[in-house]
């Protein structure tokens, strides 16, 4: 919402400059966005537009009388009305020669309108720059004074060409199957059958609470206008708006809820407006459809419960000062209950409490009556939170109630959460945060259409679905970083991923270009299955587990560079996830180069957890006394066997004593036959209470050679 500052203190007696008043409002809690000169001018110090940051529950602020009575609350100074014309009462159905029906009431409880016979041309000078102020584009006299309408008192208008309507009549009713109309912005609209429409005797003329009809359009040639000033029901008027895809200031106002006693004010105004330009005048009478009368909302205060709650005292003075400024109707409840029962003056003095009108600690009630424009309010605390904005906020004091019992512990996994964020960072990647609502064809390569859980009212196809998986939104994020020059994207991100058995808590991590930074001591080397497969181990060894590659790989990777992740649980080893690099038609259809390889893994870190041992076990051993015996040893096998089953093989057929087993070396080429590759690994062999001879080690790696002979079909190099 742009205010111009002139314009509110036409309104409130406000004498702080603007960058005070800013700040006045902003600690009431109106976030301010901007503070800028007005148009034309580059000095805001005697004029400015402030942009305020309105939340959606308070629709009222959404206009230059809203905020000038938040202004004059905090100031303590007088609030002006608009000047209006003098109307006379509305006529419930026919006025002159408009007739107005609402034929569908649960969508327009109130419908106003007027006629008056007008000159249509530009609007003068001084509304035209309070209109660009504002941010509204200046069309004629007779549009710009409905927008001047809008802007100033929050309420939505529109003006019809009233000798272009036929039969010289308005009907608010449902759209039906079938029905096109063209709005002013010039497109063909199909309406569905149930949309709220403003209908002449013959054919839809607007877009209810949204948009006017170019059938009906002010133009040079308008002699007659009918003004409309309505209430449209919020839901309805929301609904109907995603769905034609238009959203309009009218629209942005009505399905927050407008003020339904501001209808009949905002014909006055525009009136009033329109004689003072000089732009028409009003053709007798004005026409008010108002079905069932809406009773006001009324909130029941105990003036103790104001302290218990903001934890400093506001005395009922400052308290009932700043509820009837803001429109309030404050009354003490016993006496209007009192009154409701026609009591004698003598009453009983335990009366009160009797009827429930007195506090528990015997302190007074009110009984508040909610303004017609506070959609917002309607329980105790609503009341109170008023009253904290004007008290101030500031003086508030700052405490900790004191404890009675110890917290409760951590949930372990928050815990768990906040280590696997320190050990992603310490491995060089950086947290990525992507939307939980996916599109579907992102989602898809990532999941069967069956494990999709559909979102029941996207707002657009791009939230069509529950995310399956992290890896979507990691390759986006991967891909604008790429879009943006970054070549090096190492990202992980820790979410909720969403399936048809429920949700899981998964770690996703993406890694493309180099493997380590530019160093003056070498060239860089890019990443590869490994790098990402090491910082898989290293976060999963946090949690007390340890990771293996195992087939199938998903199909969404390359093929021979993808696996499945598995954890041991028991004797069959569990899968907790995947890894490898994504297709490169993934990747493409992202814009990321066929040169540019994303490497990619998912963790279950729900099904880790329960796998897992002692997370944060550290165990402290005194450093050997026995010397250790190294040896090395080359083998030949398939190309196609996984190096963890070679491993597995080793370490299963060695003696106790060995302690340590590591690859340091895989060799294709000349020497080794197609097919087969050749595995170096280093054994490392010592006993706890004495030093082991060459005889013994030399059974041990026999015994080894032979199970992978009889296993693997292995040579020995």
């Amino acid at each position: 919402m742009k205010l111009l500052v002139s314009w509110l203190r036409e309104l409130a007696d406000v004498s702080v400059d603007a960058a005070a008043l800013a700040s006045d409002l902003h600690m009431a809690g109106f976030e301010v966005g901007s503070i800028d000169p007005p148009p034309g001018t580059a000095d805001p110090s005697e004029d400015a537009v402030i942009d305020f940051e309105i939340t959606a529950n308070r629709p009222d602020c959404l206009s230059v009388r809203g905020l000038a009575r938040e202004a004059a609350t905090k100031y303590g100074t007088a609030l002006r009305a608009p000047e209006t014309a003098a109307m006379g009462a509305g006529q419930p159905g026919r006025a002159g020669d408009l007739s107005v029906t609402i034929e569908a009431p649960d969508g327009c409880a109130r419908y106003c309108g007027a006629l008056a016979e007008v000159r249509v041309g530009p609007s003068p000078d001084w509304m035209q720059r309070r209109l660009a102020a504002a941010g509204v584009r200046a069309i004629n006299n007779i549009v710009d004074v409905t927008n001047y309408v809008l802007l100033e008192i929050g309420q939505p208008m529109h003006a019809f060409d009233f000798e272009r309507l036929a039969g010289r009549s308005l009907h608010v009713r449902r759209a039906r199957a079938g029905e096109r109309v063209t709005t002013l912005d010039g497109q063909k609209r199909d309406l569905a059958a149930g949309m709220l429409v403003i209908a002449d005797g013959e054919r839809p003329q607007a877009l209810a609470g949204i948009m006017g009809g170019a059938d009906s359009e002010v133009s040079d040639a308008t002699r007659i206008i009918a003004l409309e000033s309505a209430w449209f029901e919020p839901a309805g008027i929301r609904r109907a708006s995603r769905r034609l895809g238009l959203s309009t200031e009218a629209s942005y106002r009505f399905e927050r809820g407008a003020d339904i006693e501001a209808a009949p004010l905002a014909i006055a105004r525009a009136i009033h407006l329109l004689e003072k330009i000089g732009a028409g005048r009003a053709l007798g009478g004005w026409v008010d459809v108002h079905p069932g009368v809406r009773k006001p909302v009324e909130v029941t205060l105990e003036f103790s419960r104001i302290e218990r709650t903001l934890g400093a005292p506001v005395s009922d003075e400052e308290a009932r000062r700043i509820l009837e400024r803001l429109g309030f109707a404050v009354e003490d409840a016993a006496a209007a209950a009192a009154s409701e029962l026609r009591l004698p003056p003598d009453a009983p003095q335990d009366f009160a409490v009797g009827v429930g009108v007195e506090g528990p600690d015997g302190g007074p009630v009110w009984r508040v009556t909610v303004p017609s424009w506070r959609v917002d309010v309607s329980r105790d605390v609503d009341l109170i939170e008023e009253i904290a904005r004007h008290h101030g906020y500031d003086r508030l004091p700052t405490s900790f109630p004191a404890l009675g019992a110890p917290p409760a512990p951590l949930d372990p996994r928050l815990e768990r959460d906040r280590a696997v964020r320190r050990l992603a960072g310490a491995a060089g990647f950086s947290e990525s945060v992507t939307f939980s609502f996916i599109e579907r064809r992102a989602a898809q390569p990532f999941a069967a259409d069956a494990d999709q859980v559909e979102i029941l009212n996207p707002l657009s196809e791009q939230f069509a679905v529950l995310r399956p998986s992290l890896l979507p939104g990691l390759l986006e994020a991967a891909a604008h970083n790429r879009r943006h020059g970054i070549e090096d994207v190492q990202l992980f991100e820790l979410g909720t991923t969403f399936g048809a058995a429920g949700e899981r808590r998964t770690l996703g991590l993406a890694w493309m270009g180099a493997a380590q930074p530019l160093h003056w001591t070498g060239t860089r080397r890019a990443v590869d299955f490994f790098d990402i497969k090491g910082a898989v181990q290293l976060i999963a060894s946090s949690l007390g587990a340890a990771i293996e590659c195992a087939p199938p790989a998903p199909d969404y990777f390359v093929p021979g560079r993808g696996a499945s992740l598995t954890a041991a649980a028991g004797a069959e080893p569990r899968v907790v996830g995947v890894i490898g690099q994504l297709a490169p038609e993934l990747t493409a259809a992202r814009d990321i180069p066929a040169a540019g390889e994303l490497y990619v893994a998912e963790l279950d870190l729900d099904a880790l957890t329960l796998i897992a041992g002692r997370p944060d076990g550290l165990d402290a051993a005194a450093p050997p006394r026995q010397p250790a015996v190294v040896r090395d040893v080359s083998i030949v096998v398939d190309d196609g066997l996984p190096a963890a089953t070679v491993r597995g093989t080793i370490r299963a057929a060695a003696p106790a004593t060995l302690v340590d087993l590591r690859e340091f070396d895989r060799y294709q080429g000349k020497g080794v036959p197609d097919g087969r590759v050749s595995l170096s690994y280093r054994l490392t062999f010592r006993a706890a209470d004495r030093t082991l001879k060459d005889e013994e080690v030399q059974r041990a790696m026999d015994d080894i050679m032979r199970a992978l002979a009889s296993k693997h079909d292995a040579v020995q190099r």
